[in-house]
């Protein structure tokens, strides 16, 4: 048996022993986890409950034999990626980053190395910021996620308290408000205010909005307001209130609004036009403004920050084509 010595540093601090273990032995089963706990595991040289809040400076002993380290720790290497994003904004907690068309968030089976995770990793390793032979289970990731082909910003936190922090903040309403830019079919004139339940079709990785009258699926809520129309299409900006997949997609089809491009929930005669028309083969869809209105500890800091990022320039081009010159900032072409 090998005894293991592990020191609670800021990155681990106030969170349960079981949660800890989990993350450092990720491959373990979590019965085995309590099981350890119950006959292994000491902080500070007692026997505790896997209830234990860890603080700074705790030290947590356990004995596991060599089969047990190999099946068990986490042993994964950092998966180098080269740099493809734009950093928007940076400090010491927080990483917000405009990510690029095509890019994954996270890994899948079929791509594991190439994603915006793991390139904002490597520029953290860098930095200096993130020193992965240090950290025990910590590793700076994303807080929320958009799809392959939707452009914007990706937020990330570079400390655990600042990640457990945004994860909350995003969790709970009026924290962080969350505004895209689309163009859609149709001349939409005044707002809309969208709220409807939906269930996810597994066979078909769709939604389906449903009525807000059945008890069915989850609440969906968007807010849609024009802000240019012209030769009936309309350049939308539009606010998330929840956070479900494909919600903008499949809520403004819903409503009569595809977005252009849409391949799964558009309309198809459009996105033929906007295809020979401007070679768009995709969602026209943008994070483009991240505004903090509320802040939990250590990201006080963030209250009252507004963050933008402008529309790649094949999207931009399309706004100026089809709204007679005009850029998203209201500035006519010369």
């Amino acid at each position: 048996m090998t005894m293991i010595r592990i020191k609670i540093t800021e990155n681990e601090e106030n969170q349960r022993l079981d949660r800890f273990l989990k993350k450092y032995l990720r491959n373990a089963p979590l019965s085995y986890i309590y099981k350890l706990i119950r006959k292994g595991v000491k902080v500070n040289g007692k026997r505790v409950s896997p209830e234990t809040q860890l603080i700074l400076g705790d030290e947590i002993t356990l004995f596991l034999n060599k089969e047990e380290i190999n099946s068990y720790l986490n042993n994964e290497k950092n998966l180098y990626a080269k740099k493809q994003f734009h950093i928007v904004y940076e400090d010491n907690n927080v990483l917000i980053v405009d990510k690029p068309f095509g890019l994954l968030v996270h890994g899948t089976q079929q791509e594991k190395k190439n994603t915006l995770a793991n390139q904002v990793i490597t520029y953290l390793i860098e930095q200096g910021t993130y020193q992965p032979t240090r950290e025990k289970v910590f590793v700076p990731s994303p807080v929320n996620r958009l799809d392959r082909n939707t452009t914007g910003l990706v937020i990330f936190g570079k400390n655990y308290e600042s990640l457990k922090s945004l994860n909350q903040m995003l969790r709970e309403r009026n924290f962080i408000r969350k505004y895209y830019l689309t163009i859609v079919k149709g001349e939409l004139k005044k707002e809309l205010h969208l709220v409807d339940r939906m269930e996810k079709e597994k066979s078909t990785n769709k939604i389906m909005v449903l009525s807000q009258d059945t008890e069915k699926g989850k609440v969906m809520e968007t807010v849609a307001r024009p802000l240019r129309f012209a030769g009936g299409y309309t350049l939308v900006e539009v606010e998330i209130i929840t956070g479900r997949t494909h919600q903008i997609r499949a809520h403004l089809a819903k409503a009569g609004y595809p977005v252009i491009g849409d391949e799964k929930y558009g309309d198809h005669q459009v996105n033929q036009r906007m295809k020979r028309r401007f070679s768009l083969t995709t969602q026209f869809l943008h994070a483009h403004r991240l505004f903090f209105s509320r802040g939990i500890a250590p990201l006080e800091n963030m209250i009252g920050k507004e963050i933008k990022c402008p529309l790649p320039s094949n999207l931009e081009y399309i706004c100026k084509v089809l709204f007679k010159g005009e850029s998203i900032n209201g500035t006519k072409e010369r």
